[in-house]
């Protein structure tokens, strides 16, 4: 349709946007990572990741981010299942409610979760209508968690249901038919053809998870912090932008980390790869 100059013109101003608004700031951002406050070349400033302060707050951002990711997938496989099995008018309603808090501020989201959760919250005003024991779950692992799955549960759901209604329902009633359960029907036919769109979700999921501060500050109620806090009060109370920045640049591994190891997994690059 178009001839490859024309391709290039009408790739020049994304190619604009992308330098200075991707590649520039991450440039600055990996100088002054690798650099010292006289313009000097040192890894003194990425060596602070090793401080017991900065590595247990990594382990902790891993760790929820890898939990919240599970989480993300075990809710997304058994929802996205029941919505390809119903009426189209009914999926369409169903699958609006949650995708609906795609289209929420997160902020606003997080803090309502956190007036649930409150000592004094719903949930214990409830409890204590009922002469139950009170709920206390604010600022701790599980409540960041919650918020994590809350917010980024859609991300997991949509890959899963595109992957979920491409697949052919003959495929499944002739796995039926050869006598396979519900447990081998998944294992070995739905999980295989889906697993694309899982990586797809991993990736969106545990990404924003991992580098996310808004969460585990209104949720953690600043008692649990994890590395996104640390680089957000390294800019906005320390003004120290050499670690700041040094820390951003090994968040940055890890997702290219993450990344790769998803693209290692993914079976559409083993096809595409396969003559």
């Amino acid at each position: 349709m178009f001839n490859k100059f024309t391709r290039n013109i009408l790739l020049t101003p994304f190619l604009i946007w992308a330098g200075l608004f991707i590649f520039v700031p991450l440039i600055f951002i990996v100088w002054y990572g690798v650099t010292d406050y006289d313009g000097n070349f040192s890894l003194g400033n990425v060596g602070l990741i090793f401080e017991r302060g900065y590595l247990d707050a990594l382990k902790l951002s891993v760790e929820l981010a890898l939990i919240s990711t599970v989480a993300c997938l075990l809710l997304a496989y058994p929802l996205c299942l029941i919505l390809t099995e119903r009426q189209r008018d009914n999926t369409t309603i169903i699958s609006l409610l949650f995708i609906l808090p795609l289209w929420m501020n997160s902020l606003l989201s997080t803090m309502a979760w956190q007036t649930i959760l409150e000592h004094n919250g719903i949930i214990n005003q409830f409890m204590k209508l009922l002469d139950l024991p009170t709920f206390h779950m604010i600022n701790t692992e599980g409540a960041i968690v919650l918020g994590m799955v809350y917010n980024f549960l859609p991300y997991m759901v949509l890959p899963l249901f595109i992957s979920l209604s491409k697949i052919d329902k003959s495929i499944l009633e002739a796995a039926q038919d050869l006598g396979a359960n519900a447990w081998q029907k998944f294992f070995r036919v739905i999980l295989p053809l889906t697993l694309p769109g899982a990586i797809s979700g991993i990736t969106m999921v545990f990404i924003p998870a991992l580098t996310t501060f808004v969460i585990s500050a209104l949720l953690g109620g600043g008692k649990l912090l994890l590395i996104g806090n640390i680089i957000e009060q390294e800019f906005t109370f320390q003004y120290d932008w050499h670690v700041g920045c040094a820390l951003s640049v090994i968040l940055m591994i890890f997702i290219i980390l993450n990344m790769l190891l998803t693209t290692a997994f993914d079976p559409l690059k083993e096809e595409g790869d396969s003559p």
